[in-house]
Order: C-alpha cells, then structure tokens, then sequence
C-alpha cells in the first residue's frame, strides 16, 4: 500500500497531526499507523484531565507559544464539535517564603504569555478559592480547565478517517523503515507499507522509531511513573477545582498537587519515579532490555547523580502512604491518610540528552524522509491542534 503520509504513533499528537495535515490537504493519502489494539491507551489515555493555561512556559519558547494557540483551537474545537469541557480555574500556592520570587517569576511569565485575568491572591484570599488549602500567597489562575481527552482522541479521529477518508491501522508495531530513493518503506508485524514521507509521533518510543532511520540520535526517552491517589468520596468537597504548589525550576514536573476531575472525583498527585519499563504502570513492572537501556544512557546517568537526593524523595513516597499525604499537606493540611484511596498511574516520555540535560520543551527534529516528535511532554494534550499544525506545516513544506 503506498502513501503520502505516515503518522507512527495513535495518541493526541499523533492523531492531532493526521486531522489538521487532512484539513490542510484532502487529497492526500494519509495513514496513521498505531501498536495497540485501540487509540490514546499512552500517555494521552492516563494523563489527569487539565487544559493547561500556559503560564508555566518560558515566553517564546515552542511549549509557551503552542500551549497558547493550541488553548483557543482547543476551545473552539471543543465548542464546535460539542465536547464537554469546564473553565474551572486552578490556584498555584506558595507555602514557604523561599518559594515566593520563583511565584512572581510564574505571575510574570504568565502576563507575558497573554494571561492577563490571572491574579495575585493573599492567605486570606486563597481561602475564597480554595477553603481548605493553605498558603502564604498564590496565583488565581482562571483559563485552567478540565477535559477527558480521550474524548478529544477520539472526534479527531473521526474526523480524519470518516470525513477527510484518512486510514487508522490498530495493532501494527513498526519492526523497521527502510529508506529507499524517493520514499520509504514500513515493515510491521503483518503489513509492507510505502510512504513519501514518516512521522514518528509515538511518544515513549519515538527514539526507537528514530534509531531505526538514524542511529545518531543523540536523545533518549526515558520513562517515569506518576502515580495517584483518588480523594475519597466524603472528603471530595476538601476541594473546589485545582490545587497546585509552586514547582521547582529545576526539574520538569510540577509537583503533587489536587485535580477536580471532568467526570467526577479528585485525583491527587502525582510523584514522578523512573519506570522500569517505558509501559510501566506498576511498580512490578520490569522490562530488561528497556531498563537496561535507560541506565547505560550516559545522559541518564548524569542526571541520577544530578538528582539523586529529588529521586530518592519521589520514590520515598512511591513506597509510604504517609509520605506521600505529608507533601499534598503542604497545601491542603486537613488531608488524611485515610482520605486516599490507590489510583491509577500515567508513564511520561521525558527526553533526556546524551549530556544529562532534561529536555523542558517540545522537540521535532527530521530530514526529508522522516519527521521525529522527540519530547511532546505535558501541555501537548492542550497544544496539540497547535502542535499538529506546526507538524503539519512541516510535512507540507517537505511535499
């Protein structure tokens, strides 16, 4: 089968790129290919549900200026093809006096970023947000919202294959790409397909998709767990919308914090662990080649020796209950053990450079034959309709 296009990878960035490229160009022959026997069972079909605002993202960078634009596609999209969504507002709470510049760094990225509504709030004033979180200041943030994007996932791809004609293949695992003059051949595990043109936006393994066309790829993905805890139902009402703390600069996770879900409940968390497989969900969970894989990566071992002591701590409260309900205490003291019940867990692809650097933003790199999502990290669910234009724009340039 031959094709313009082919898209590795059936999550939000993957199915976002497929849409918006059939938008842009409906005559091409485009075909998405994904491994397992549904879309969006990832990243994108475990992440916790927020429509991100943007003011976490340093003005100008590709995350600040797709999370922005990719913001008011979603809600337009959202509004017209009737998914249920809500602007709820989170609030972002300082607690220590050492986190107050790093607060007025975020309030300021945030009105560089066009976030002009958001608000300084006092101790007394996080107390009308949020009555039971505690804080010496915080920032009122009211374009944060709450979503299911599963439901996303699942009108982009109705879209692409059923008003644009596109082709979804479910349970093709890519084992090879060979490059051929003028286009190029994909081999899975029951099909020979041929394509103009690659798009590797299979997230935990995009650098393997990568290191089948280029073996100097100078990044890997390396995975980490974020597990949660589900607020029981009775103490539900301990939260209004969104809780979040001031995050730590120097690591690009945002911290445990409170999550009012879309179709109900609180979700509260999560830690970020290294997975001992790139679909480690479980603690159990252990793949040999992919471990093994991670820990020779000479980037990865800068960093367990750069963060050793933030690991350490992270997987503390992996394993003790109480230590994970003593760092959401920090702002919402009331919280109890008890009140914490087990919830699921998300993997996160985080690139990381083969000089231990922690790639913060978006990442696409490629040549004439194949274009490769590196690091699509969180807020590509709320970017994504930007991030599949820009992915898109590049595919037409390269056609």
């Amino acid at each position: 089968m031959q094709y313009d296009v082919i898209i590795i990878g059936g999550g939000i960035v993957g199915l976002s790129t497929a849409m918006r490229l059939k938008e842009a160009k409906p005559e091409l022959k485009v075909a998405l290919l994904e491994k397992e026997n549904a879309l969006a069972k990832h990243q994108t079909g475990n992440n916790s549900g927020v429509i991100h605002s943007g003011i976490y993202y340093k003005p100008g960078s590709l995350k600040a200026t797709n999370c922005i634009n990719g913001y008011k596609y979603l809600l337009d999209f959202c509004n017209r093809e009737g998914i249920p969504y809500e602007l709820c507002g989170k609030i972002i709470v300082a607690t220590r006096e050492d986190e107050l510049a790093r607060l007025e760094i975020l309030y300021q990225r945030g009105l560089q970023n066009g976030l002009i509504e958001i608000k300084k709030i006092n101790k007394d004033e996080i107390k009308q947000y949020e009555p039971y979180a505690t804080g010496i200041a915080g920032i009122w943030v009211p374009y944060t919202g709450i979503i299911d994007f599963k439901d996303v996932c699942s009108k982009y791809a109705e879209i692409f294959a059923d008003r644009y004609q596109g082709e979804i293949f479910l349970n093709q695992k890519v084992e090879k790409i060979n490059i051929k003059t003028g286009y190029s051949e994909i081999i899975t595990s029951d099909k020979v397909l041929t394509t103009k043109l690659v798009v590797n936006t299979s997230g935990l393994h995009s650098d393997k998709i990568a290191l089948l066309t280029n073996e100097n790829i100078d990044v890997r993905i390396i995975p980490f767990r974020g597990e949660y805890y589900e607020v029981a139902n009775e103490k539900c009402h301990l939260v209004k919308n969104l809780v979040y703390p001031v995050p730590d600069p120097a690591f690009p996770f945002l911290g445990v914090h409170f999550t009012r879900r879309l179709k109900g409940g609180i979700e509260a968390g999560p830690n970020a662990v290294f997975a001992f497989k790139k679909e480690g969900y479980k603690m159990s969970d252990f793949n040999l080649s992919e471990f093994t894989s991670a820990i020779a990566w000479p980037g990865f071992q800068k960093v367990m020796l750069k963060y050793w002591k933030m690991g350490v701590g992270e997987y503390y409260r992996s394993f003790s209950k109480s230590a994970f309900t003593k760092a959401l205490q920090r702002i919402l003291p009331v919280i109890e053990k008890g009140d914490l019940l087990k919830g699921g867990a998300g993997v996160r692809a985080q690139a990381c450079t083969k000089d231990g650097a922690l790639i913060d933003d978006f990442l696409i790199i490629g040549d004439k034959n194949i274009i490769n999502v590196l690091n699509a990290p969180s807020p590509a669910a709320t970017a994504s309709l930007a991030i599949g234009k820009t992915i898109s724009d590049l595919i037409l340039a390269r056609l």
